[in-house]
């Protein structure tokens, strides 16, 4: 199974065409440049909430198109679907938060290696263990490796 970084990005970046970008957008690109940057540079993520940016849907849309799908999606189905795809910018993340009616609640660009959204925090990977170490035991394993 790939991993994250084992995946190519998509397409030859110096030689596709990118649609046309709209002037009110070229402000939250060059934002998303610096974070992507920053990214690199120190490790340091950032999130863009869409629908607190006075963008309509057309702009939206645009700004979907104008960065494209990259190779990587992931889907989290709690209170609602949530949908991430990675664009076609390595880095650059859409996380997008929906209720039980599908309904759009919000519309993130998250520039990170991997969204927070998708990371295990230590108390679940904890849980994780407890009940691995619970099953080994019930499997007649009575002292599981430390």
């Amino acid at each position: 199974m790939p991993t994250l970084e084992s995946i190519a990005p998509v397409g030859d970046t110096d030689t596709d065409a990118l649609p046309p970008l709209p002037g009110p957008l070229v402000p939250l690109l060059h934002e998303v440049r610096y974070a992507l940057a920053r990214l690199i540079d120190e490790g340091s993520e950032h999130r863009i909430d869409l629908h607190a940016l006075p963008l309509n849907t057309t702009l939206i849309d645009q700004l979907l198109a104008f960065i494209g799908r990259g190779e990587v999606e992931a889907r989290i189905d709690a209170m609602g679907p949530t949908r991430i795809h990675e664009s076609a910018t390595p880095g650059v993340w859409v996380v997008d938060y929906r209720d039980a009616d599908d309904q759009r609640l919000a519309l993130h660009l998250e520039i990170a290696s991997v969204p927070q959204i998708l990371r295990t925090d230590r108390a679940t990977l904890n849980a994780g263990l407890q009940r691995l170490d619970a099953g080994l035991a019930g499997a007649g394993d009575p002292s599981p490796p430390s």
